[in-house]
């Protein structure tokens, strides 16, 4: 099935092979990959972000490789009024303050374009972790779903060249998501 149909039918299609390209990302003024995406797609994107700086969960301190206070980036994604997805983003302290990325609009292409303007480009490649699991009470009662109800989760851990990991982004997605990845078969 074409894509448009998907699109059509009330799917959202997240493409990871493109979706981190700066290209992709800053496309018609985006504010980042998920607005572009649903733009694309001539859905209504909109994001309701709160930013803090707080300690993160033991699993993103370790990935991040330090405790202490983060810079988070709270995220309730809307595909026109329905809630299809939370994110929440933590960033090391120095690296959200070299990027300027404190404040809840962070200009086209998003958290990741003014990164890479500050000397943490993440590069060609980041690495995403995805699964099922159990919604919480909370994630339940926003996404609309039966508490319990399986959500998938994304791991997004965005690292410059020489290994550090500058974000650590986790995903929950809402119903109606479709994933695209290319594989090497070789």
């Amino acid at each position: 099935m074409a894509s448009n149909q998907i699109n059509e039918a009330g799917t959202i299609v997240r493409d990871a092979r493109t979706r981190y390209a700066t290209a992709q990302r800053e496309e018609n003024g985006a504010r980042g990959a998920f607005d572009a995406e649903l733009q694309r797609s001539g859905r209504a994107p909109r994001s309701e972000v709160s930013v803090s700086r707080a300690g993160a969960p033991a699993d993103v301190a370790e990935l991040l490789g330090t405790d202490g206070e983060f810079v988070i980036r709270a995220r309730e994604m809307f595909d026109g009024d329905r809630l299809v997805q939370l994110a929440t983003t933590y960033i090391p302290v120095d690296v959200a303050e070299a990027a300027g990325i404190e404040q809840v609009d962070t200009g086209v292409g998003g958290i990741i374009s003014r990164m890479k303007e500050a000397g943490f480009d993440q590069g060609d490649t980041a690495t995403e972790e995805i699964s099922l699991r159990p919604a919480t009470a909370d994630e339940a009662a926003r996404l609309g779903l039966t508490e319990g109800s399986d959500v998938l989760t994304i791991n997004h851990i965005g690292s410059t060249a020489d290994g550090r990991v500058v974000e650590v982004t986790q995903h929950v997605l809402a119903k109606g998501w479709t994933l695209r990845f290319s594989v090497p078969l070789a």
